[in-house]
């Protein structure tokens, strides 16, 4: 099952639940998505954040220091269904864009991402640019090592997962 989050034509953002990326584009293309706000046909996808766990390193809500933009312990924190800021919308779309342009001159390595990584490092293989998996073990040994790593800002999926 996929989840996207969709937006019409006047802004009303929504979620969209599909077996498959082919059949969201099969209901898109044939006229079948509307927006549940308003009813509009103008439907499209809407750039969504990556989701990230919280890193093992940060210690549970009660011991957090409280700063005056996260609420307290047991108070709940209303989430906007309203559309994004066009501004932020602008800059995931542009953000999303440049992953995807530096990741066509990019190679995937896999699960090899540490070892390929410091094999480049060392000088026992040509440099390129690589993208792949990585433990945050591995990760942060291999900056430890002052081996230059950064995450990608979106989810990427290898080639022969991709539908």
């Amino acid at each position: 099952m996929i989840v996207y989050d969709l937006v019409c034509a006047a802004g009303h953002r929504f979620e969209g639940w599909f077996g498959s990326s082919a059949d969201y584009a099969a209901q898109h293309d044939g006229g079948l998505l509307s927006c549940p706000h308003c009813g509009s046909a103008e439907v499209g996808k809407a750039p969504m954040a990556a989701a990230v766990p919280k890193k093992g390193n940060q210690l549970p809500a009660p011991h957090r220091a409280r700063t005056g933009n996260h609420p307290a312990e047991g108070e709940s924190q209303a989430l906007s269904a309203g559309p994004l800021p066009p501004a932020v919308a602008k800059a995931l779309q542009q953000l999303a864009e440049a992953q995807c342009k530096a990741l066509e001159s990019s190679t995937w390595v896999g699960d090899r991402f540490a070892e390929q990584s410091r094999a480049m490092h060392y000088g026992e293989r040509d440099a390129e640019a690589i993208h792949g998996r990585a433990t945050v073990a591995d990760a942060k040994a291999l900056l430890e090592e002052g081996i230059q790593i950064a995450p990608l800002p979106f989810p990427v999926l290898p080639p022969d997962e991709l539908n």
